[in-house]
């Protein structure tokens, strides 16, 4: 099975950056490795695709308080068990994970973790 995240949270890899090489790069990977450890909780994940990023119109597609263009990030990986992981279950796993904010991303977050459920301030989808 394939999963794709579509999220409104700066999750740039930048794999074998050192704190103190790049603070705001190492933040973004710090991101980076939330997704993939909070991916990886239920099931063994591969084929997991360094994130893009791209400039995509939200509106109707994140929480009601993110509209016009905004950077998402995406990125798909798989998994085996068929019925290892479903979008239910990635939305059950994500909500209310602490991120760090203030990197590349487009909007303001008032609360600082992922939000998968709340109609106003959803910042990362699953498909």
């Amino acid at each position: 099975m394939k999963f794709t995240i579509k999220t409104l949270v700066d999750i740039t890899e930048a794999e074998g950056i050192k704190r103190t090489d790049s603070p705001s790069q190492y933040r973004q990977n710090q991101n980076w490795m939330t997704v993939l450890q909070t991916a990886s909780l239920r099931v063994n994940i591969y084929n997991n695709e360094i994130p893009t990023v791209s400039k995509e119109k939200v509106d109707g597609v994140f929480g009601l308080n993110f509209k016009g263009k905004q950077n998402v990030w995406t990125t798909t990986f798989e998994v085996e068990a068929e019925n290892g992981l479903s979008i239910d279950m990635l939305e059950t796993d994500f909500d209310l994970v602490p991120i760090i904010s203030n990197l590349e991303e487009t909007i303001d977050l008032e609360s600082k973790v992922f939000r998968t459920r709340d109609s106003k301030e959803k910042n990362i989808v699953f498909v």
